[in-house]
């Protein structure tokens, strides 16, 4: 109570002892602000009356004269106690200014505080006054005061400090500093020193943060697509064509028909209808917005362009002056220094333009990206199921992160668009000011190379082919992920291994296709300098270095470079129009208007998932206040549908809803968060202790508490991995619950649960006497014991209301309602054996539900430490509670530096070293090719004065045209060959690399999957894969022409002046450390983004699956705003690494400066002894050698960076394997013959120091037998399952089937042997066809029989595509039923001799359940089948029943026998209803 109260009192949380438990140890501020405050005051009160004693006595004879240390003191008292005064000013200025906030005021604290310490300085001014007049100096109580003050404020100053330390210091930067980006320079010696952590990174610039950005996007992109979607209306009018509905489809479809699957029916109508429709959305808006949004940024990029492309053509005239004043020797030597030094001034007024242009343009790519994804994660919490429907979850990610990606990389590239044609316009008037008109002759050859990049643009469209492709192959992957202990349950892994593969061999393809068409383009413009100097061979002999210098650089311009980028980004855009402009989830739909008497009213509603395809029709609904409504009815009813309709998640087509007060909302498949347990119950709302423990207790929770190992701050695992199927749906209840809102739609949230939990969630929660009994609630339930205590059941037929009534009303009509009691519950038989016991619904008493929680929660736990990679020490540990809070650790950044010599020489041996050899060995001769042609030219042009005035011979102008030629060509094919060589290399290490990690992640154990979240290894498969894919190649490429180009550069300006030999070692050790300094801050930031990025995604995929939970409890606001707070995390480092790049460039541009500096200035000294076309060609190159070194940190730095993908994927290609699929001693072709299974002192558990699961299971199963297993949850029913197909390997003992132990044989030969139909019907999207048979081995006949066994005939037979019906992902265009009965279907189709049904029936309502139970019994008769179940009534005709207990065998008899014995069977059964006699009426 006193912590509650003093929360209260600070606003804050007093007391989290994780605060202390890290390196840097902190504590609350709620602390820093009471008991650190109270400690040094309460003091000085206690000690006041002493000293305060000598100011009341008169006495004035030792009194002390007012010296200067006393006034010195009196008046820094009174400063603190002005401070004081001033800091209760604000606090009020803030609470009831007129600028304040009346939504949220300051704690009690920051009132009390001030006021307790301008008391205590009044007091201090009074203890100097009484101390100067006793005479003392000083006194111990004062001095005590001081220390234990200055000792009280060392955790608040050290809050302070750290809070100073995270802000960005770049706002407070003196100009200098930010044109030199020298403030970055703490954090660089920081990331140098030790590896950056994210909590090194400063907060954001405000106008950096994702709040900020998405608030002004999202101004201006309001009215942008109102406007677009005026124009799309007008334009659909003008060519209005009514689409005619196909009659019957609605009917043709029958019963059992989800919601989604009319949708899915005409999806192929619609997609046929979006290819004749170019653009069938609002489009042309996104452009516009983001230009409006960044304006100003965008022009001051603009500016800083231009300043930098003028300056580029000063350079050229400053190295033409320079060359007339080496030929003239008369000139004054100061004339040469001059230009030396103005040669150097341009070079640095060029490096600081174009620094600055780049690191807005990154900074722009960086908000751009920002907003695009803010803009995407708002749109998905307001989207239509229309709009969601046309999208994956996986296509919705990729819009976050590729196309919004796209987006900022082309910001870079954009400005060419008018840069390129500027930069080629000055460069002919140039040339035209020194040739003349034979500059047209040069101009004419780039002209006729324009069809050739026309031709390259075409062909760009292979890009767009290559993202399809990964599209495509991710999409398969995530399924294959989701879905991954299904196909090794059902030995499918070589049939998706093959897809996956099959779609990587023609993305690799596409990829070849382009780099051959890439490096043909290098091949034509790198001869073009050559073509046009060979053209130009009647141009005068004396032409300077400039000219072909220039006609090279012109030439280079018309690169396809921009254009390259666009066009990607044109489909990025396409994609993000489209979705951004989708419809939104109509909020109108549900009213609240509290005039209503009723709490939901539906009058003559009808509702659809798309538009005209009604789901529920005609519902007349109006549930008083306080009353519990039961829906029931059957698989595809509509029940879901009904409640997603009263949540305004449907279309409506006449009629309307209206709830009055708040709702909240219990999913069919409980939503879990990857937050902590009790995160997941608060949901947002704030913490009430006595509420909190009132909701564990009745979601029976408590007994979960206890045994998790870090009580209710356990953190839950990505979709609630580490919790059973009833821990989440009792989480989920408990969600519901705690939000106190006013009604409450259940959607059959007891079937996941026992029987014994469920009744007692009934009687404490939902029930009359429950925690909800004031409450509205309407209850979708396939429990026919609950419904006796409802006061209203609702039958659904087909999407229409059939019955209305009271339990009694319904029971007495003798209608479907009526008959379906009597066919399935046997109610009467059993009635007065409960009425007997209790009136209410459950018998069990609290202990008795304790007891089975605490027994499924020991087995659960085990099974959780065994998935995590530390055990708890159950003594060692007991006063350490967070120590396994976390179940998913942080994913393993590497740090420090990449082991680089392993990782290449890895990436050179998929390669090839062959290949690697050859492709060094040709960018090695096109360098010797190029040297030799820049001196051949500077030797060319001294030409120009040995036949001054003379006819120059043609004999000598061919040969100088000639060789040039040939040298201009021979390094063009050397640089063609060399990427041709590279691509082929790169290609195939890309196709090892991506095989070795699907094989190896498909064959790594399941307890893997269970501890990783999907995400990380789908961040394998996508980004690392891409890194491998396209990056590394363009990396190593550049690297090596770089590495060449600055070899070259040295060796050419130390050829002309070797003085320049002695400045070259001082300025290798400047760029060495700056580099070393870069690349070890540059490296982690890259980690770190990539680490930081993960989290966004995994919210938004998470956002996604949970929306209609979101959207039910309106908590939308608080998801964005959690979203911007992740967006930031990963700014930081996103922000830094950009500025760090621009450090590095700056200082690297220095550098290449001074070479430019040190060449210029030797060429002056040495002017007597050298030529002047020498000076040129070394000067020229020198001017070229500044951006070559700064592209070579950045590749070097990249490629390193880079090549951790290497690292990442190789992590997951060493995981251990479980068994081989196949090995050598390969059981009999018809094993199993008879299907005998027998366990023998079978021991199990998840890793070798925990606990065993199952304890020595012993027991013979003979063939054919029927065995029910029960257990309550956790027993280790699955464990059992789990260990029959070696999911989980033996500790001890075995397990043979007809006499052949299993860990004998490979697990293929094991698993295509077994059948299951497990818990959770898994699909893929494909056609049901592949989801039956992926191997293609079945005939079609094979497959319709199967359907009509499994009661889906009617239905496939019913859809337009038959069995190539195409299956959503995970299935969603199904109802969970009709999944459960495709899962039949497949294990008819396998007809193995043995059996596994894994609580199949489960989510089937008991007609359906009844009717598998038929076709199991009658398909499966020569079969042995082991039954796992909830609903004992399933297993009531087995031949023999296992109740299984904390991992042992309890009871192993008949269902006869058993209930006789009345032990643990006999007390599940009575729960269930279930006695003797009605046993025997079945």
């Amino acid at each position: 109570m006193c912590a509650a109260a003093l929360e209260e009192y600070c606003g804050s949380i007093f007391w989290n002892a994780s605060y202390l438990k890290r390196p840097d140890p902190d504590l609350p501020v709620c602390v820093e602000k009471t008991v650190l405050v109270w400690i040094p005051l309460c003091f000085l009160w206690l000690c006041a009356p002493w000293h305060l004693l000598s100011l009341c006595q008169s006495t004035e004879v030792n009194t002390q004269p007012l010296s200067k240390l006393y006034i010195c003191k009196q008046l820094v008292v009174s400063l603190l106690f002005l401070t004081a005064i001033a800091h209760l000013g604000v606090t009020l200025g803030e609470d009831f200014g007129p600028n304040s906030d009346q939504s949220s005021t300051n704690a009690g604290v920051y009132y009390a505080n001030p006021v307790l310490f301008a008391v205590t300085w009044i007091l201090v001014l009074l203890y100097h006054e009484g101390l100067r007049r006793e005479g003392a100096i000083d006194s111990a109580s004062l001095f005590l005061f001081w220390l234990l003050l200055v000792v009280c404020d060392i955790f608040p100053f050290q809050t302070l400090l750290r809070e100073a330390l995270r802000l960005n210091p770049e706002a407070g930067a003196p100009f200098l500093s930010r044109i030199t980006f020298n403030w970055l320079n703490s954090m660089v010696l920081k990331g140098y020193k030790q590896p950056l952590v994210q909590e090194d990174m400063w907060d954001l610039n405000e106008s950096d943060s994702t709040a900020f950005i998405n608030e002004r996007f999202q101004h201006f992109m309001k009215p942008e697509l109102d406007a677009a979607r005026v124009r799309f209306q007008n334009k659909t009018r003008d060519s209005a064509q009514e689409d005619p509905q196909q009659s019957g489809l609605s009917s043709g479809l029958g019963k059992g028909v989800s919601q989604d699957v009319l949708m899915m029916v005409r999806e192929d109508e619609k997609k046929k209808k979006d290819s004749k429709e170019e653009e069938n959305y609002p489009s042309s808006w996104l452009i516009t917005t983001i230009y409006k949004t960044f304006k100003r940024i965008l022009i001051e990029s603009v500016c800083f362009k231009l300043l930098q492309d003028v300056l580029t053509f000063v350079s050229p005239q400053l190295l033409k002056l320079m060359i007339s004043f080496t030929q003239d020797k008369s000139r004054y030597a100061w004339e040469g220094y001059l230009y030396a030094v103005l040669l150097m001034v341009v070079a640095l007024l060029q490096s600081l333009a174009l620094l600055q242009y780049f690191q807005r343009c990154h900074v722009l790519g960086m908000k751009v990206r920002t907003a695009l994804m803010a803009a995407v994660y708002k749109k998905a919490l307001v989207v239509s199921n229309d709009t969601r429907k046309e999208s994956t979850v996986g296509e919705t990610v990729n819009l976050m992160s590729a196309d919004a990606q796209r987006f900022n990389d082309v910001t870079t590239s954009i400005h060419l668009l008018w840069s390129c044609p500027l930069q080629i316009i000055i460069s002919i008037v140039f040339l035209w000011l020194e040739l003349g008109p034979s500059v047209l002759a040069g101009l004419g050859v780039m002209v006729l190379l324009i069809p050739t990049n026309a031709l390259i643009l075409h062909c760009v469209s292979f890009q767009i082919e290559n993202m399809k492709f990964k599209d495509k192959r991710m999409k398969i992957m995530n399924e294959i992920l989701n879905g991954i202990k299904i196909l090794k349950l059902y030995a499918w892994e070589p049939s998706f291994q093959k897809q996956v593969e099959d779609i990587r061999g023609e993305e690799l393809k596409v990829m070849k296709t382009f780099a051959y068409l890439h490096s043909f383009s290098l091949l034509i413009f790198r001869c073009s300098p050559a073509l046009v100097s060979s053209v130009r061979e009647f141009l005068w002999p004396h032409l300077k270095l400039l000219l072909p210098s220039l006609s090279s650089t012109s030439s280079d311009l018309l690169l396809p470079c921009c254009p390259c980028s666009l066009l990607p980004l044109s489909v990025s855009k396409k994609r993000l129009e489209k979705f951004l402009a989708g419809e939104d989830i109509d909020s109108d739909i549900v009213r609240q208007d509290p005039s209503f008497n009723t709490a939901v009213s539906v009058c003559d509603g009808s509702f659809a998932w798309e538009k005209d395809l009604l789901c529920v029709s005609s519902v007349n609904l109006d549930i008083e206040p306080g009353r519990l409504v039961a829906v029931v009815g059957a698989v595809g009813s509509g029940k879901s549908s009904l409640m997603s309709a009263l949540l305004g998640e449907m279309h409506s087509t006449k009629g309307f809803i209206n709830i009055r007060g708040s709702l909240a909302f219990v999913p069919q498949q409980a939503w879990i968060q990857n937050v902590t347990l009790k995160d997941n119950i608060l949901f947002g709302s704030p913490h009430e202790e006595e509420n909190f423990k009132k909701v564990i207790q009745a979601c029976a929770l408590a007994p979960d508490l206890e045994l998790l190992p870090g009580g209710d701050l356990t953190e839950i695992g990505e979709k609630g991995i580490n919790l059973s199927g009833g821990q989440k749906q009792r989480v989920s209840l408990a969600r519901a619950v705690y939000s106190q809102a006013d009604i409450y739609l259940l959607d059959d949230p007891l079937s996941a649960v026992d029987s014994n939990v469920g009744k007692h969630l009934f009687e404490k929660v939902i029930g009359p006497n429950g925690i909800l009994k004031n409450k509205t609630r309407i209850l979708v339930t396939h429990g026919i014991s609950f419904l006796p205590y409802v006061d209203e059941i609702m039958v659904l037929e087909n999407g229409v209301i059939s019955e209305v009534g009271s339990y009694e009303i319904l029971r007495a009509s003798g209608g479907a309602f009526s008959k379906f009691l009597d066919t399935y519950a046997k109610e009467q038989s059993n009635q007065g054996d409960s009425e007997t016991d209790d009136a209410q619904p459950d018998g069990a008493s609290e202990d008795t539900v304790s007891l089975t929680l605490k027994r499924e929660n020991s087995i659960r736990r085990s099974q959780r430490n065994g998935r995590r990679n530390t055990s708890i020490k159950k003594s060692a540990n007991a006063d350490e509670p967070q120590k396994g809070q976390k179940l998913i650790e942080k994913e393993t950044m590497e740090t420090g530096q990449v082991t680089k010599c392993f990782l290449f020489l890895q990436y050179l041996r998929a390669m090839g070293w062959g290949y690697s050899a050859m492709v060094f060995l040709s960018y090695f001769t096109q360098n010797v090719a190029l040297i030799g042609q820049n001196l051949w030219l500077s030797d060319w042009t001294s030409d120009s004065v040995e036949y001054y005035n003379m006819t120059y011979p043609s004999w000598k102008r061919d040969t100088r045209v000639g060789v040039f030629g040939v040298l201009g060509v021979a390094q063009a094919l050397f640089v063609f060959l060399g990427t041709l060589l590279l691509a082929n290399a790169s290609i195939n290490a890309s196709r090892i690399l991506h095989s070795r990690l699907l094989n190896n992640i498909l064959r790594v154990p399941m307890v893997f999957f269970d501890t990783t979240p999907i995400g990380r290894v789908i961040n394998r498969f996508a980004k690392d894969i891409f890194t491998i894919d396209e990056a590394i190649p363009t990396n190593l490429r550049a690297c090596l022409l770089c590495l060449m180009s600055v070899l070259g550069t040295i060796f050419v300006i130390c050829l002309a002046t070797p003085f320049f030999a002695i400045v070259i070692i001082p300025l290798a050790l400047i760029y060495f450390f700056v580099q070393r300094f870069y690349i070890a801050t540059s490296r982690q930031l890259r980690r770190l983004d990539s680490v930081s990025r993960s989290p966004i995604y995994s919210h938004f995929g998470e956002t996604v699956s949970g929306l209609s939970v979101i959207r039910a409890y309106k908590h939308q606001e608080r998801f964005l705003k959690h979203n911007e707070v992740t967006i930031d995390e990963n700014l930081k480092s996103i922000y830094l690494r950009i500025m760090s790049d621009r450090w590095l460039a700056m200082r690297l541009e220095f550098v290449g400066n001074l070479v430019v500096f040190f060449a210029a200035l030797f060429a002056v000294i040495s002017r007597d002894s050298i030529d002047s076309n020498v000076v040129g060609l070394s000067v020229s190159y020198a001017l070229n050698v500044t951006q070559t070194l700064n592209w070579l940190v950045r590749m070097t730095s990249e490629l390193e960076t880079n090549i951790v993908a290497v690292e990442r994927v190789n992590e997951y290609t060493q995981l251990k394997n479980e068994a081989d699929w196949v090995i050598d001693t390969r059981p009999p072709q018809m094993w199993p013959e008879a299907g005998r299974v027998q366990f023998e002192n079978f021991k199990v558990r998840y890793r070798p120091e925990l606990d065993l699961v199952l304890h020595g299971i012993t027991c013979d199963i003979d063939s054919t037998e029927k065995i029910g297993i029960v257990g309550r949850t956790g027993a280790g029913k699955s464990s059992l399952t789990n260990c029959l197909f070696r999911i989980i390997e033996a500790a001890e003992g075995c397990i043979r089937i007809d006499d052949v132990d299993i860990s004998t044989t490979g697990l293929h030969d094991l698993r295509n042997r077994l059948t299951i139909i497990p818990q959770d019907p898994v699909l893929f999207s494909g056609s049901l066809r592949m989801n039956l048979d992926p191997f293609d081995k079945f005939s079609d006949e094979e497959i319709w029989r199967v359907l009509e066994l499994s009661h889906l005939k009617s239905y496939v037979s019913g859809l337009q595509e038959g069995l190539q019906h195409k299956v959503a992902e995970g299935g969603e265009n199904l109802s969970v039923g009709q999944r459960q009965l495709l899962c039949l279907a497949r294990a008819l189709l396998r007809k193995s001799r043995i059996l596994i049904l894994d609580e199949a029936t489960a989510a089937v309502d008991l007609e359906t359940d009844n009717l598998i139970q038929n076709t199991i019994r009658k398909e499966f008769s020569d079969c042995t089948v082991l039954t796992i179940a909830h609903r004992l009534h399933s297993i009531m005709d087995s031949s023999r029943v296992m109740v299984l207990d904390a991992g042992k065998i309890v009871e192993f008899d008949s269902p006869s026998n058993l209930l006789e014995k009345e032990g643990h069977f006999y007390a599940m059964a009575k729960d269930a209803g279930i006695t003797l006699e009605s046993n025997t009426h079945l």
